[in-house]
């Protein structure tokens, strides 16, 4: 289960987050205000709450009280512009698990996100593709796919790294005789079979996008 519910009334935000979770292996529910945020929290189960305050029917404070007082022990991540000292405390009373103050950059709310779900995510998915994290088992769709080791590792470090480019001194760790020449023979040989584009970034290394 890699599921987060989202408490977000600002549309282009949710969507830009949404697309940038869920290319980072998450799946994204999304409420629009508390009350469909507290139904949505009753008929399905999470690994990660993120809550903003400022939503209307019910805010994003008294809904986190609601479901601690439930003995909902979700962790929880308000991301809200109200930065004074009072609000803070407020959703750390509630039962917050960590603030993150607006605005903020996606790959910060990311690493916060990994953290606090790293114990539970079993899968890693880009596109149409999907990563088990244990066996390294990279699938399409439901179609498990067989190639080389090497390329495997590859690819699970470009997706990990998503969107920001994984330097050439990284990836050569992963070859069994590294080189600048292994390398681009790899990373060729990983275009050619998956439906993903790898650009070189030059002076720092690929990037998968």
């Amino acid at each position: 289960m890699n599921r987060l519910l989202l408490l977000e009334d600002d549309p282009s935000l949710s969507k830009s987050l949404m697309k940038y979770l869920r290319q980072n292996g998450y799946s994204v529910d999304w409420a629009k205000n508390g009350e469909e945020a507290l139904s949505l929290s009753y008929e399905n189960e999470y690994m990660l709450y993120l809550l903003d305050i400022n939503v209307p029917l019910l805010n994003g404070i008294d809904l986190l009280s609601a479901l601690r007082e439930a003995e909902d022990k979700t962790p929880a991540i308000i991301i809200s512009a109200q930065i004074d000292v009072h609000s803070v405390t407020q959703g750390f009373i509630a039962g917050a698990d960590d603030y993150v103050k607006k605005p903020f950059d996606p790959e910060e709310l990311l690493i916060r996100v990994q953290a606090k779900t790293s114990q539970f995510v079993k899968y890693l998915s880009f596109g149409k593709y999907k990563i088990d994290l244990k066996t390294k088992q990279i699938y399409e769709g439901e179609l498990p796919l067989y190639f080389g080791r090497v390329q495997q590792n590859l690819f699970i470090s470009l997706v990990q790294n998503y969107p920001n480019p994984v330097t050439k001194e990284e990836l050569m760790l992963l070859l069994d005789k590294p080189s600048d020449l292994a390398l681009r023979v790899n990373i060729t040989t990983l275009r050619n079979t998956l439906d993903v584009e790898i650009k070189s970034v030059r002076g720092v290394g690929y990037q998968i996008i």
